[in-house]
């Protein structure tokens, strides 16, 4: 029986990562997605941390939610499949409310989104009063909704200084806000940990939240200190949602596809990745001859529900459409479009 088309370009990338019989099932997927997604006049877009035989088939736009929130607004296509976990997807339709946006997964949530609510903002701005408000965009619709402004983990620094103030809301990620905090010279406090002193001041520059990504924070000083005792020659990547000691012991510390990069760009031969897995796997495809040490292997959950099989049904059946309340996303949009302009994005 012949391989399906897209079959020999997966195996260049895949082969000894994946079975013979599973690689041949996983194309025979692919190529009924590449079909339907013609028929439906779509685009994919798939995040880093898509597992390899998705990330290598079916996807017109791979990177980060910097980068897909942006090929989000360019497309002319009818559909937008979001493989990635469900803010992302609800960006995507924030920015674009007259397109069919697809989530293909039943929740893809996260953990980090779940940490914070439009309350918890809406509280804080009380207890703030006139402080801007940046929000990480790994947060849902409705939180964005009450921010002055996104960002992501590659342009926080420049998004908290480009508002020219000497106090920021910065939410919800408890790691980046300390990251973002060293970096960028300013003091933070964390309110809902650290009670008023009895004269009613506060030292702070930046006030943060107690969110965390259950993949990043898992990630340890120690882990990298095993790692270089076992081999010195070592060259250790930390996502800046690491712990800011992890950052600091780190070689590099930047977003999803600017660890991509640094690695393409690097003459080392062996890296230590500390972020979700399945990008370990997906550099390891692009860059067959560099070695990628794996002390630990930690998969997101929610990323790992988004499956060939869920890409392929989302697009058969339109279903796990994304639907953001237009008054929500009126005023999301606001916040997403700011964070797309900074760094010459246009929207």
């Amino acid at each position: 029986m012949p391989h399906p088309p897209i079959y020999e370009e997966m195996k260049s990338k895949l082969e000894g990562m994946l079975p013979e019989f599973e690689l041949n099932y996983k194309a025979e997927l692919a190529d009924e997605i590449l079909r339907l997604k013609e028929e439906k006049n779509a685009v994919i877009l798939a995040h880093n941390y898509m597992e390899p035989a998705l990330y290598y088939s079916v996807p017109d736009f791979r990177g980060d939610s910097l980068e897909l929130s942006r090929k989000a607004v360019e497309t002319d296509k009818d559909i937008i499949v979001f493989c990635g976990v469900r803010f992302m997807a609800e960006t995507a339709k924030i920015l674009n409310p007259h397109k069919t946006v697809l989530l293909p997964a039943k929740k893809a949530g996260c953990s980090l989104a779940a940490s914070i609510t439009a309350e918890d903002v809406q509280a804080l701005k009380r207890q703030f009063p006139g402080v801007p408000v940046v929000t990480y965009v790994n947060t849902y619709a409705n939180v964005k909704a009450e921010t002055d402004i996104c960002c992501t983990s590659s342009n926080a620094a420049a998004v908290v200084e480009s508002l020219h103030t000497d106090t920021v809301i910065f939410l919800p990620d408890e790691y980046l806000a300390k990251n973002t905090a060293i970096e960028t010279g300013k003091h933070i406090i964390f309110p809902t940990k650290q009670p008023k002193p009895h004269d009613g001041t506060l030292d702070y520059q930046l006030i943060g939240w107690h969110g965390r990504c259950e993949v990043h924070e898992k990630f340890t000083v120690e882990d990298i200190e095993n790692a270089r005792k076992q081999f010195p020659d070592v060259l250790v990547l930390a996502h800046p949602e690491c712990p800011p000691d992890v950052v600091a012991a780190a070689d590099y510390s930047g977003s999803t596809t600017a660890m991509v990069e640094y690695v393409k760009a690097s003459k080392a031969k062996r890296y230590l990745i500390l972020t979700e897995c399945s990008m370990g796997d997906n550099i390891v495809a692009e860059n067959p001859d560099k070695e990628m040490l794996r002390i630990c292997s930690i998969r997101c959950p929610h990323m790992n529900e988004i499956t060939l099989e869920e890409t392929r049904d989302a697009l058969l059946k339109t279903q796990y459409v994304i639907d953001v309340p237009e008054d929500i996303r009126i005023r999301a949009y606001t916040a997403v479009k700011r964070m797309i302009e900074i760094g010459g994005g246009k929207i």
